[in-house]
């Protein structure tokens, strides 16, 4: 799958900065910045890579600044910056 760079998110507190672009190597690099990584970076990156994988989106490089977001936050930024990247709408039927 072809990926273009794009992002979703802000730098506000409770949310998630993503940005995604076209990976260097085969697989998804998760780089993550958060202010809660010590507790719940494990959670944060799998939520990231779970999310992209049901999508379709095998080769990638994320980078995420988080500022405290909750699940569901982290999972609507990443599938809003992975249909921009792919052009691939998942809301429609």
């Amino acid at each position: 799958m072809e990926l273009q760079n794009s992002y979703a998110g802000t730098l506000e507190s409770g949310d998630i900065l993503v940005m995604i672009s076209p990976a260097k190597n085969p697989g998804l690099t998760i780089n993550l910045q958060s202010t809660v990584a010590l507790q719940f970076g494990r959670q944060i990156r799998n939520v990231i890579e779970q999310t992209l994988t049901e999508m379709g989106v095998t080769d990638a490089t994320v980078d995420a600044t988080d500022k405290g977001a909750l699940d569901c936050t982290i999972r609507a930024r990443v599938t809003a910056a992975a249909v921009r990247a792919t052009g691939k709408d998942v809301w429609a039927d």
